[in-house]
């Protein structure tokens, strides 16, 4: 049974539903904390220190992200329409901040959404949302399977979190020359530590991608080396909406499902495998992969 939530959350949540359900109205501070009943004096403080962005930073992705959906949905309504429901008062204006934030501009994207930027640039979104999303996990999500082994390009990342978003950007640059499109060759996260060690230094991850069996890697790609994830049988747990945050999905395989199957870890890190959902606008899937004896 999902645990409610505490009333500070409850009212927190209540403010990400309003702000869901009026992106076309006034979202200023006394109109938003109104709605979770926090003075306005303190509820900029508040929301920040709750999601980790502030109220204008937030409602400012919201609203860019549904205007990114409209234009690759298919919606009839022009660049400007979008513009001025997205909160901006020229097209140059939207045009500007689109580019900055997707690096297509809006008339490009529409033709022909680069769905791997779009994800790197709501991950701030995502991750706010997370904090107060409660996810059940049970045990028929799980799935036991035998994985073929996969060929991969290494892109490591060793040292403090916090600069996991460069190393990401570095590695969709590069992904981006060698021409290893997310469409044809799949995304993959190797953990070789804890999300949050107690030494930020200790942190360490492995962004993969997958190689066909005429992909090559060229001299010079010094930050990538060539490696393969090992076949065998995995505990495989998908996690959809938010993936941001894979920990409670890992938690769940090692502190839950794990100890009741009786099963044994084998001697590989978990890992997860990204990929778009059939509608790319509606986010991204991972399926997690515990590997087993």
């Amino acid at each position: 049974m999902p645990v409610p939530l505490d009333p500070y959350h409850a009212r927190m949540r209540r403010v990400l539903d309003h702000i869901d359900r009026h992106l076309d109205g006034d979202l200023d501070l006394e109109t938003v904390s109104s709605v979770a009943a926090f003075s306005k004096f303190h509820f900029h403080r508040q929301f920040k220190a709750t999601f980790g962005l502030s109220l204008h930073r937030y409602v400012q992705l919201a609203r860019m992200q549904r205007a990114s959906k409209s234009l690759a949905g298919g919606e009839e309504a022009s660049v400007t329409a979008i513009a001025m429901d997205a909160g901006y008062e020229t097209p140059d204006a939207f045009a500007r901040a689109f580019r900055q934030r997707l690096g297509q501009s809006p008339s490009d994207f529409r033709k022909s959404p680069d769905w791997e930027p779009w994800l790197a640039a709501f991950r701030p979104l995502n991750a706010a949302r997370s904090r107060i999303m409660q996810t059940i996990f049970t045990p028929d999500q799980v799935t036991l399977r035998d994985v073929a082994p996969a060929r991969v390009a290494i892109f490591e990342h060793r040292g403090d979190p916090a600069t996991l978003d460069a190393t990401i950007q570095r590695f969709i640059a590069w992904r981006k020359a060698a021409g290893l499109s997310p469409r044809t060759n799949p995304t993959f996260n190797i953990w070789h530590s804890e999300r949050r060690p107690a030494d930020p230094a200790d942190y360490a991850m492995d962004l993969c991608v997958g190689l066909r069996p005429d992909d090559a890697l060229h001299a010079g790609e010094e930050a990538v080396k060539l490696g393969e994830i090992p076949g065998g049988r995995c505990a495989v747990l998908r996690v959809t909406g938010d993936t941001h945050n894979l920990e409670p999905a890992a938690l769940y395989l090692y502190r839950h499902w794990l100890p009741a199957s009786g099963e044994e870890m084998r001697d590989f890190p978990i890992y997860c495998q990204r990929f778009f959902l059939d509608q790319p606008e509606r986010g991204t899937a991972a399926d997690l992969f515990l590997p087993l004896k």
